[in-house]
């Protein structure tokens, strides 16, 4: 277990994935890859009022249903750190406050409970003042339907000059980020936004740390996959990755687990990464992505070197 800094949120090094509940998997799989999850020391769950809007059929708000319903039947409320975010609904879009409000409240009614451990703003919203997000924040925070913030999918400069407004204005700032990150896309993370976190002794949760289940190393050249992701994967499909792939073979043999668990190790490698996020469909790729290893300082070069 790790504390995520700037918080008193103490939580599993690999924190569960819920985009896929109510989309790739059914209540009644959700609950399944919830429950191995839990059973296997997990205590940390990432949502959003989004998932799964994108659905034919589907309106949003249907993991967060799903997690609520399992937390419910299972009276484990207290021992789970719960994330959301607000923001890129279509019915509940962008950080004005007023927005913010009310999303807050359907996701704590999807969700069963009466506080969300870490609540995301899922997307800049360029149009809405930030000391008016943050003031929403204040008053949700006051009220105890929230603990903590995060800003996701934000530019370096605009995740600064948030910071700096909490800081002038006195109000609630955004403890950590939560960005697309892993061995194949690097850019979004290294760099400008690694100094603000450093500045800041904040941290990353990375999303699409296994980059869409290619770094299962389920995919194969030459190989057709059955998956709902297929076809977001295939701009992988390049001698490049490929040899990434080859090379987390061998550490994965000489360290006796999955790929999916060294693809992580190297994530949590980085300083800045508190814990990174995986999803899965099935308790078989639980089991996979919930393995927890330590990669040699020779075997992180080695991923560096050929990811760069």
């Amino acid at each position: 277990m790790i504390t995520i800094p700037e918080t008193d949120l103490l939580v599993h090094q690999l924190c569960l994935g819920g985009n896929v509940f109510g989309w790739s998997a059914d209540e009644s799989q959700s609950h399944q890859v919830l429950g191995a999850y839990h059973a296997g020391g997990g205590n940390f769950i990432d949502t959003a009022d989004v998932y799964s809007e994108w659905k034919d059929g589907n309106i949003g708000g249907e993991s967060e249903t799903i997690i609520g319903t399992w937390m419910q039947k299972n009276n484990n409320r207290t021992e789970m750190v719960i994330a959301t975010k607000v923001a890129k609904l279509t019915t509940r879009a962008g950080l004005s406050p007023s927005n913010i409000m009310a999303a807050c409240d359907d996701s704590l009614r999807r969700l069963q409970t009466d506080y969300i451990d870490l609540y995301y703003s899922h997307d800049d919203d360029p149009n809405t003042p930030i000391e008016e997000t943050l003031g929403a924040y204040d008053k949700l925070i006051t009220a105890g339907k929230i603990r903590y913030i995060g800003a996701s999918n934000f530019t370096p400069e605009r995740l600064q000059q948030s910071l700096n407004i909490s800081e002038s204005h006195q109000l609630p700032t955004y403890v950590a980020v939560q960005d697309h990150y892993n061995l194949i896309h690097r850019k979004s993370v290294e760099g400008a936004l690694s100094k603000v976190l450093d500045h800041h002794g904040m941290s990353v949760l990375p999303y699409f740390g296994l980059a869409r289940g290619f770094l299962t190393g389920k995919y194969r050249p030459g190989l057709e996959v059955d998956s709902m992701r297929a076809q977001g994967v295939k701009e992988y499909a390049n001698p490049k990755n490929w040899a990434i792939i080859e090379a987390l073979d061998l550490i994965s043999k000489n360290h006796n687990c999955s790929i999916s668990a060294v693809a992580l190790g190297w994530l949590r490698a980085n300083p800045l990464v508190s814990t990174p996020l995986a999803s899965a469909t099935t308790t078989e790729q639980v089991s996979e992505i919930m393995q927890i290893i330590s990669l040699t300082s020779e075997e992180v070069a080695e991923l560096n070197a050929l990811s760069a």
